[in-house]
């Protein structure tokens, strides 16, 4: 079928088809394993540079240890380093942690809080992992945006946008709100099984026929200019 023009249209159809192949709320398509908003703030923070996996293997035990902002606040970074190691750039990270905790401590009594604003202002937060927390752990409107979200929404056309914030805005603009999570994690997904950055599996896609990257629609020359666009040309 020919690539849709208008942004809204294509953004739906590929939400749809991901969301039958990845169906699912954000929660359950989250990789990372947590039990509270704390542990999945200090999940996100681990996640950098870092697989899901790794973290998930290394979870239990921070939590065995430092159950709580206050035990990790008052932790010796020492033996942060040594629980976390494994996941790389372990000083910065425990620096974050410690930093985090001790916000949560002081301007939150201990408790996430949900608004990005307030989530930002926390170390070693920025808006990828505060939207991560808001549509994960507590099912608000937040669209993370990493390096597979940002390279697929330019690939199919959604945004010519670099810069991660300015692909969260693009995105957001053509989605409702409630859906932003979910598209965000079943992006990242379809990025990780299907639509490699160097070798993308255009023959197994569902997305071929309605992507202007793809080999067909860029030999039929249907391919869609994305320049920047402001927020009322989504349409």
């Amino acid at each position: 079928m020919p690539v849709p023009r208008s942004l809204k249209t294509r953004a739906g159809m590929i939400n749809e088809r991901l969301t039958r192949t990845f169906p699912g709320s954000a929660k359950e398509l989250c990789a990372l394993r947590y039990d509270s908003p704390f542990q999945l703030l200090v999940a996100t923070i681990l996640s950098a540079q870092c697989t899901d996996v790794r973290v998930n293997i290394v979870m239990p035990e921070m939590i065995r240890r430092f159950p709580t902002p206050l035990r990790l606040a008052e932790a010796n970074p020492e033996e942060v380093e040594s629980v976390i190691r494994s996941t790389g750039f372990y000083h910065a990270k425990t620096k974050s942690l410690l930093g985090m905790s001790k916000g949560l401590l002081s301007r939150f009594e201990g408790e996430v809080p949900q608004d990005l604003e307030d989530l930002v202002t926390l170390p070693g937060v920025g808006r990828k992992t505060g939207n991560v927390i808001r549509s994960v752990a507590f099912g608000l409107p937040g669209l993370p945006v990493d390096t597979h979200v940002g390279r697929l929404a330019r690939r199919l056309g959604l945004t010519s946008e670099e810069d991660p914030v300015k692909v969260e805005h693009a995105l957001g603009r053509l989605l409702p709100q409630e859906l932003w999570g979910g598209l965000s994690l079943r992006l990242i997904l379809h990025g990780r099984e299907v639509c490699h950055s160097r070798s993308p599996r255009c023959e197994r896609c569902e997305l071929a026929d309605i992507c202007p990257s793809s080999p067909e629609n860029s030999r039929r020359g249907s391919s869609i200019a994305t320049k920047k666009r402001s927020p009322n040309d989504a349409s």
